[in-house]
């Protein structure tokens, strides 16, 4: 049985709301100077009057890196995960009591964010389509087995929501297609499919769907219906839910591609859920604004909440208890995550490939290159570094710190001289750095020695951080046991009231930088079934000289990983 309908809403009103991360574009700017500070990007607000047509806004980063040089390679930028995954939620969102909505509620809340709370019905719809897509790239991450998206759209809001996650998913390197059989001639509506046409997104007829979908796409979005529909489904929508319910029982396809509901299946009572037991068995549904009643009987694994937008006015008058969302994502995991097998747990990297002909034949000039990137793609922390040590023993230890500079020979960061990493560099001077840059695929390690940086260096970096950091340094007794939390608390507040007036704070004794001068670079970049490049500059003495070579060979580690190291000297 299907919902029956709502008593205000209105059919222009959307059935779904939700945020979710939008792309955010950066370029970057400056000149070479030496040694360079680091500082990471931060992207900016869009320009909500034409989001599709912003310019990209510029990026806080490395004053005097270079930009990429004209015509050198530049990776596509894959879905960003977010401060944090959405997974990162799930034990306390499973533990939480999570409001569900009546139809009545549902339809009210709408009513309401739409009247005196001033949210138009474009806005809610893009909300929606961007949670839905976003939810998707979180648990459906793009590779070879999840690239191929069918959007089903009906002819009310639930369909301009698809319409929306067509774009975003576009945009996020998916290759979606669009039934939209039952078109809505609004100009909110026209305007949608415009942009999908303008993507050269394909429109696919409900007649000319393939018999088997599950040959043809690896994710169906279903956006058919959402709370208000009532009545019973006309053609051609009865016959694609059949075929999505046929899709829910397969049991000898060697692989069904993944159902996602928006806001509620279509089909089922808003209220009662799958009445009959015969409707669609979704993988994930996308709640919005707060889940509805019948999603107490969703049993697929993934259920994810979108619309952190909620007022608290709203959150009040229906005491709506919602969980947390993570970071600055937009979306939350409702329930707890489906156990996995650590051991099936694999990404199939799509990028260009690392040729020989395409790196700088110096190092340092490569890794700018790639850090520059990492910083106009809006990467979070660009300059966050594993740093591994290793004792008198041979013990190793590794750490993320923060590089803080870097020029045409060293590598610079600051800490405690009374932490254990400085006791290992006291006891054995060479450490390896390694830089990761996931949503790139990316990353580079870095071996040499180190040595303290002068002091005039880290006076004059000591006093350039925020008054705060300078306090936290003082405060902060690395790698020594202390009685609690409030310890800290106590003894940062007396400095804090100690220099209150402004006065220069001295660096401690204690603290200071260190510089790496490098030995070795490697540079690897994710590839297909595992055949990943891997490019190693070493250092050769030629001629009395010391000058950086390129040696190339292949090296295989099978069966598991498969891998092309090309090491390399001009």
């Amino acid at each position: 049985m299907l919902a029956v309908a709502s008593r205000t809403r209105d059919k222009s009103a959307p059935t779904i709301l939700s945020l979710a991360m939008p792309f955010l574009l950066t370029t970057a700017t400056g000149t070479a100077t030496s040694p360079r500070p680091l500082i990471p990007s931060s992207p900016r607000r869009q320009n909500p009057t034409t989001p599709h047509l912003r310019p990209p806004p510029p990026a806080r980063r490395l004053p005097g890196f270079p930009a990429a040089e004209p015509g050198a390679p530049f990776l596509p930028r894959p879905p960003r995960r977010g401060m944090a995954s959405l997974a990162a939620t799930a034990a306390a969102a499973a533990a939480a009591e999570v409001t569900h909505l009546t139809q009545r509620d549902a339809a009210e809340i709408d009513e309401q964010l739409m009247g005196p709370l001033g949210f138009s019905v474009d806005q809610l719809m893009e909300l929606a389509g961007l949670s839905v897509a976003a939810a998707v790239a979180e648990v459906y991450k793009l590779s070879e087995e999840h690239t191929r998206v069918l959007i089903i759209c009906g002819p009310g809001n639930n369909g301009g929501d698809g319409l929306v996650a067509a774009r975003h998913l576009y945009h996020f390197g998916y290759r979606p297609s669009v039934c939209y059989p039952k078109r809505t001639p609004k100009p909110l509506y026209s305007g949608l499919v415009t942009q999908l046409e303008s993507l050269s997104i394909p429109f696919i007829p409900a007649e000319d769907l393939p018999h088997d979908l599950s040959r043809e796409f690896d994710i169906i979005v279903d956006a058919m219906f959402g709370f208000s529909f009532h009545g019973t489904p006309r053609p051609p929508f009865d016959d694609l839910i059949q075929r999505l319910i046929s899709l829910s029982v397969i049991g000898n396809s060697d692989k069904k591609p993944a159902i996602v509901s928006v806001d509620i299946p279509s089909g089922w009572h808003v209220e009662e859920g799958d009445v009959d037991g015969g409707g669609i068995k979704p993988d994930m549904l996308v709640s919005l604004t707060a889940p509805k009643l019948c999603a107490k009987k969703f049993t697929g694994p993934h259920h994810f909440l979108g619309g952190r937008f909620v007022p608290p006015p709203i959150l009040n008058k229906y005491g709506l208890k919602l969980p947390p969302y993570p970071g600055t994502s937009m979306c939350a995991r409702i329930r707890k995550a489906p156990s996995v097998d650590i051991s099936s747990l694999r990404e199939n990297y799509i990028s260009p490939e690392l040729l020989e002909s395409q790196v700088m034949p110096d190092p340092f000039d490569q890794f700018l290159r790639w850090f520059d990137e990492a910083v106009t793609a809006g990467l979070r922390e660009p300059n966050a570094m594993a740093l591994t040590t290793v004792n008198r023993e041979g013990k190793p230890s590794s750490r993320m710190v923060l590089l803080k500079g870097v020029d045409k020979q060293t590598f610079v960061w600051y800490t405690n001289y009374g932490s254990r990493k400085a006791h290992d560099l006291s006891e054995n001077p060479n450490a390896a750095l390694l830089f990761y840059w996931n949503e790139m695929n990316r990353q580079v390690r870095v071996e040499g020695s180190v040595e303290k940086v002068p002091e005039e260096e880290s006076e004059k970096y000591f006093h350039s951080r925020p008054r705060g950091s300078q306090l936290g340094a003082i405060v902060s007794k690395q790698s020594t046991v202390i009685a609690g939390r409030e310890v800290l608390q106590q003894a940062y507040k007396e400095l804090e009231h100690k220099y209150s007036d402004g006065s220069l704070i001295p660096k401690p004794e204690y603290w200071g930088g260190y510089r790496l001068t490098p030995t070795l670079f490697e540079f690897w970049q994710g590839q297909q079934s595992r055949l990943h490049d891997r490019l190693q500059y070493s250092q050769r003495e030629v001629d009395g000289n010391t000058a950086w070579h390129i040696e190339s060979c292949k090296m295989c580690e099978l069966p598991h990983d498969v891998s092309i190291a090309i090491r390399s000297r001009v």
